[in-house]
């Protein structure tokens, strides 16, 4: 199921924004532009689970996409 997939690869975009916080907090030189690009991906992976959720409709028996 499409939406599946794509809920899928959303949950990989929040883990990689955090893994990017967890650098931005180890390498204070680039710390500013790490969370800048953390936030912008944590953003993309919340639009890909709003579309999925306006024009695919929720997963049945699921509970929420980022569990």
């Amino acid at each position: 199921m499409p939406s599946a997939a794509i809920l899928h690869e959303a949950q990989a975009l929040h883990k990689v924004s955090d893994r990017l916080d967890a650098l931005a907090g180890e390498h204070p030189v680039v710390s500013e532009a790490l969370v800048t690009i953390s936030g912008n991906v944590r953003h993309t992976a919340t639009l890909l689970e709003v579309i999925v959720a306006t024009k695919l409709g929720p997963l049945t028996g699921s509970g929420p996409a980022m569990a």
